[in-house]
């Protein structure tokens, strides 16, 4: 559940001290339109969460198939968390895993990775909705981007529960809890149900972004509607949320400002557009030492042209 973003270089706003609110946008991954989250106009990255991507086919009697063919990645973690449905992950590792709900999947680029991603239907797990989940990429410090690549599932995870809140942690530490995810940058995630008055510690090191779900969710003093994002400043000990009366379900995101200047391009995370000029050039020319073959029938995608380069190149 990979996607294309647009141009964008930035690092972590400094100086923001209150709780901000920003609408996500849709954006189209092959046949599917999801709501694009992060990044968002004036902010790239959340600690280093720099893409997040909510994926519904919506009310429609036939929702449309989750395919993604063969694509490459560098310098990102893919973390992909399925809220209904089943799919099949496949990379250049060799790996081919199925992923349900309740279930993580992190992919790691480093230099260079190529995967694919398609929905199945099985026998345990039939989902009416089609596929539906969040796609979220971590950018790597510069310690490990350009290292190797690497993938990690793990069918089980810790339960976390707090005041008013429980649910599951995908990565890093809370609730008492440990995730045995493998990052490079101190992170963590949080798929959260909340009631009304529910409190949920956080580490005042972090920024922290909140993504509703399923339904509009007060943060602290600020409502945040499903397809928007709530940007919490560092130096918050614990957050407050109201449901006004019912439960809610929300992705609760945050980590260390990652204090390097990021550029994102299609699905590339480098620091420069020499970097991912490389990347483009080696997946169009199909260097195999870099982004070996994919185990999936799915149709490769090509990479389009870099903006900055002219025709000629």
């Amino acid at each position: 559940m990979s996607g294309p973003v647009e141009e964008t270089s930035a690092g972590s706003e400094l100086g923001m001290s209150t709780i901000e609110v920003r609408e996500g946008r849709s954006a189209n991954i092959g046949r599917l339109t999801v709501m694009r989250i992060l990044p968002t106009k004036r902010r790239r990255t959340i600690g280093p969460w720099c893409f997040v991507d909510l994926m519904s086919p919506g009310d429609v009697e036939e929702p449309p198939a989750l395919e993604i063919g063969p694509h490459p990645h560098i310098g990102l973690s893919t973390v992909t968390w399925l809220l209904e449905g089943t799919a099949l992950h496949g990379d250049s590792l060799g790996t081919e895993q199925l992923i349900r709900p309740g279930q993580l999947n992190l992919m790691t680029a480093g230099n260079g990775i190529a995967h694919a991603e398609q929905g199945v239907d099985t026998d345990v797990n039939v989902s009416d909705h089609g596929v539906m989940g969040v796609q979220m990429w971590l950018a790597q410090p510069e310690s490990t981007r350009h290292g190797q690549s690497r993938f990690q599932h793990l069918a089980e995870l810790p339960e976390v529960e707090y005041e008013n809140a429980q649910g599951k942690l995908l990565i890093g530490l809370s609730g008492g809890e440990e995730s045995a995810a493998e990052t490079d940058h101190p992170t963590v995630g949080l798929d959260l149900t909340v009631l009304p008055g529910a409190v949920v510690p956080t580490d005042p090191r972090f920024e922290y972004g909140v993504v509703p779900i399923d339904r509009p969710i007060k943060v602290d003093e600020e409502v945040v509607e499903p397809g928007s994002l709530a940007i919490v400043p560092v130096g918050r000990s614990e957050l407050t949320f109201d449901t006004q009366g019912h439960a809610g379900r929300l992705m609760l995101l945050g980590g260390e400002p990652l204090g390097d200047r990021v550029m994102m391009w299609w699905n590339f995370v480098a620091r420069d557009k020499d970097e991912i000029t490389r990347a483009w050039r080696d997946w169009d020319e199909g260097n195999e030492e870099r982004f070996g073959p994919v185990p999936s029938d799915l149709e490769r995608i090509e990479a389009p042209r870099p903006p900055w380069l002219k025709a000629s190149k």
